[in-house]
């Protein structure tokens, strides 16, 4: 292990780098959608096919290696929107794309709307954009482009309005549209019995870094979905506390990206070692080593009527060579040297060891022995014994 690190240098170094930041992108996108489920069956069903070729298991093996030929269709078919939304993810870290920043007074005008939304139990649904973009998650709805006021947001909600089950959005301090038809969430764990406008408003936080303010009908409450989570509140006032803090998350600054990283510590650690496991494997990994290893001596082809009484040595040093991670993965169990025993009933006790008598994993190569010659000690069934 110490000796693959000694191989990385600085180009090593950039090329984890790069992949932890990839990684780190996509483990945010995982998190915040239902994808980090399919990927953790993805990881069984692989551990399963290691399992099976290890243990020979050939129609289980057989059956996954026929799976995993046509992964890469899979992967696209299943992950299709989350691909794409690490595409974008990467296309907003790269053009430093900002938020609309939602001004105080657009703010308390929010929160003002919706404490009277809650006193008159009146349903609502607000989306306050992050920086992934989101047009292609909504539909419909009627542009405006007036500025947020309290009469303004109160009128769009009013039960008598056409387009008051429909979801306001805005950015910055103005009302973009109003009537947007959102996506609506399968995730009822965390609906709790919530209606559409809570399945709308985690439907949207599950595909995009939007905030959405929920306002039950129903049960006049307020609820806000983020990052893939709904939670509800415990009235309009711990809404500031939520706007303010969606607003410092997306405010541009220097070091946004640092401060994001420093803020998922724990993405950026799995991140990090998931790309220094990545390297290990397929670039450390793939370098050709030689070691040493312990084979044990396996008599085979003994003719009837002799017995086997001992073998010196009994183990013999093999020196191997192959990509560095099969080395890891073979254990010594996978090694042996084999001996044809047929010639003993002609006389013949010192057996000269060949390349081709070693038994080991595939993926390796012996290049020599040591020592090279066994000599067995064997006996007549009537204990007659025959050695030297």
């Amino acid at each position: 292990m110490g000796a693959a690190f000694s191989e990385l240098g600085v180009q090593g170094v950039v090329d984890v780098a790069v992949v932890a930041v990839l990684l780190f992108v996509a483990i945010l996108g995982l998190r915040r959608s239902g994808a980090a489920v399919a990927v953790v069956g993805f990881g069984v069903l692989g551990a399963v096919y290691w399992t099976a070729q290890r243990f020979d298991l050939v129609l289980t093996a057989r059956i996954l290696q026929a799976f995993f030929a046509v992964f890469v269709i899979v992967l696209v078919v299943v992950f299709q929107e989350d691909l794409r939304r690490l595409v974008e993810r990467i296309g907003v870290w790269g053009l430093r794309r900002k938020a609309p920043q939602t001004p105080d007074s657009a703010a308390d005008a929010l929160v003002r709307s919706v404490t009277q939304l809650v006193r008159t139990n009146r349903g609502a649904l607000l989306v306050i954009p992050g920086r992934e973009p989101l047009d292609r998650h909504v539909e419909g709805g009627v542009t405006i482009d007036a500025r947020a006021t309290e009469p303004l947001l109160l009128s769009l909600f009013d039960p008598n309005s056409p387009g008051h089950d429909g979801a306001v959005l805005m950015r910055g301090d103005r009302v973009d549209r109003f009537a947007v038809h959102l996506p609506l969430s399968e995730d009822r764990g965390q609906l709790e019995g919530g209606g559409t406008r809570h399945a709308a408003g985690l439907g949207l936080a599950e595909v995009c870094d939007a905030l959405v303010v929920v306002v039950s009908e129903e049960r006049g409450t307020v609820s806000v979905a983020q990052d893939g989570h709904i939670r509800r509140l415990s009235g309009p006032d711990g809404l500031v506390e939520n706007l303010r803090g969606f607003a410092a998350a997306t405010a541009p600054a220097p070091g946004g990206v640092l401060r994001e990283v420093l803020r998922r510590w724990p993405e950026a650690l799995m991140a990090a070692v998931g790309a220094a496991v990545l390297w290990m494997v397929f670039v450390a990994g793939s370098g050709l080593v030689e070691a040493t290893r312990t084979a044990l001596v396996v008599v085979e082809n003994l003719p009837d009527g002799w017995v086997l009484e001992s073998v010196e040595p009994q183990e013999i040093q093999v020196v191997v060579e192959g990509p560095r991670r099969q080395l890891y993965l073979a254990g010594d169990d996978e090694l042996s040297v084999h001996v044809d025993a047929l010639l003993v009933q002609l006389g013949r006790r010192t057996f000269t060891l060949s390349k081709d008598a070693v038994s080991h994993a595939p993926g390796l190569a012996v290049r020599s022995l040591q020592p090279a010659r066994v000599r067995l000690s064997v006996s007549r069934s009537n204990g007659d014994e025959e050695g030297g």
